[in-house]
């Protein structure tokens, strides 16, 4: 451009020479009232113009880089800016807050940005909230005791369901295919520095990924069949994360084989409540206590091969009691009455009487076999058993 510049500019003070001094002769012999007709600055105004369109173009072309030049460096300077700046730079307490607020899912991205952040993002009190809120009214101890069994066996064979233990959370890639549970490479490397595989973290993962069983209860099992109204069954429970459901597996009845149940809902399912195997009696504790109107559970089965189910009762009132509380002596008999109002009067399932000075076993092989009993402490259980209630009265 300046070279192209420097040989315009020597042409036009060329040609401006050459045609400003045959011009000039030539006008001398025109006629003086003609020489108004044609400048003789003609020439000079047009050198001027055309050095002052290449000077403005010039200007322009020159300061375009420029601005262009000053652009880029204002934003580099900001881009460096914000290089500078982390998110560990924030307060401690502002930090936790913001940790605090992130769903599970945004927990496990955000252990993959970097080895402090991953720290922070597996400590367990993190992780203990979010296990509660959304896992604690269907774990209790027994599928705690289930999942560090499992940890152990893990730990001791360095196998976790066919995959080879490189750390933890290479084992729970190879088991969990979510995909937010797929941390960079560079982060899942050096099993030294990862958390134990029996973190609140891990806990929650594994309930998370389905492939985990784990001891509960269900109510009106069998999708509400008729048989099973008001009632409470163990059963081993998987987690489905694209449903939001779960499928029990419920122990088989004498020779009846393992029924497996798809599609539980989370408004059926509980933690067991007591820690009583299924196939023992509860020992009762609160028959002394008991009156007329008190919320109960019972034990109840078929026969003896099978295992107890949790059925919802109410204690009723003796035979010969006029049913006024003020005269009321039901509290003091050796027989607690309980009522099973689901069933139509006159049902041999509607009334039992426990004894309730000694306590066992109750029943035969026509009307069942009845169990322990407890009594509902709190008006959240009471709600919950009002709430499966069947539309029609039962036989």
């Amino acid at each position: 451009m300046f070279f192209f510049l420097i040989s315009c500019l020597s042409f036009l003070l060329v040609s401006q020479s050459l045609f400003l001094h045959p011009f000039v002769l030539w006008v001398k012999g025109w006629p003086k009232n003609e020489m108004n007709v044609f400048p003789v600055g003609y020439g000079v105004g047009l050198s001027q113009l055309l050095l002052e369109f290449i000077r403005k173009r010039s200007l322009v072309k020159m300061s375009a880089p420029m601005g262009l030049k000053r652009k880029c460096i204002q934003k580099v300077e900001n881009i460096e800016e914000v290089k500078g700046f982390s998110i560990l730079d924030l307060p401690e307490l502002a930090l936790e807050g913001i940790l605090s607020r992130l769903s599970p899912a945004s927990l496990c991205n955000m252990a993959g940005v970097c080895r402090d952040l991953r720290e922070r993002c597996r400590s367990n009190h993190l992780w203990e909230p979010r296990l509660k809120a959304k896992w604690g009214k269907v774990i209790g101890p027994a599928a705690y005791r289930e999942w560090q069994w499992t940890v152990t066996m893990n730990n001791e064979t360095g196998v976790l369901d066919g995959c080879k233990a490189n750390g933890w959370l290479r084992s729970l890639s190879c088991i969990w295919q979510f995909s937010w549970l797929r941390l960079r490479p560079e982060i899942n490397k050096g099993g030294k520095s990862g958390q134990p595989s029996d973190s609140v973290m891990a806990w929650y993962l594994t309930l998370e990924s389905g492939k985990f069983w784990f001891p509960a209860q269900v109510y009106n099992r069998e999708r509400g069949h008729v048989g099973f109204m008001l009632s409470c069954y163990d059963a081993e429970l998987s987690y489905d994360s694209k449903t939001d459901t779960f499928k029990a597996r419920y122990p088989p009845h004498g020779h009846r084989k393992i029924v497996v149940e798809e599609g539980v809902q989370w408004d059926r399912l509980r933690a067991p409540p007591v820690d009583t195997p299924a196939h023992d009696l509860h020992p009762s504790v609160c028959l002394n206590a008991l009156c007329p109107g008190d919320h109960v559970e019972i034990q109840w089965r078929r026969n003896k091969e099978f295992p107890y189910g949790w059925w919802y009762g109410v204690v009723g009132h003796s035979d010969y009691c006029d049913r006024d509380s003020r005269h009321c002596q039901c509290h003091l008999d050796d027989t607690v009455i309980l009522e099973f109002n689901q069933y139509t009067p006159g049902s041999r399932w509607r009334r039992a009487a426990i004894n309730r000075k000694d306590h066992h076993e109750e029943g035969n092989e026509d009307e069942g076999f009845y169990g322990g009993i407890r009594k509902l402490q709190t008006n959240e259980e009471i709600l919950t058993w009002k709430q499966l209630w069947p539309s029609e009265t039962l036989e």
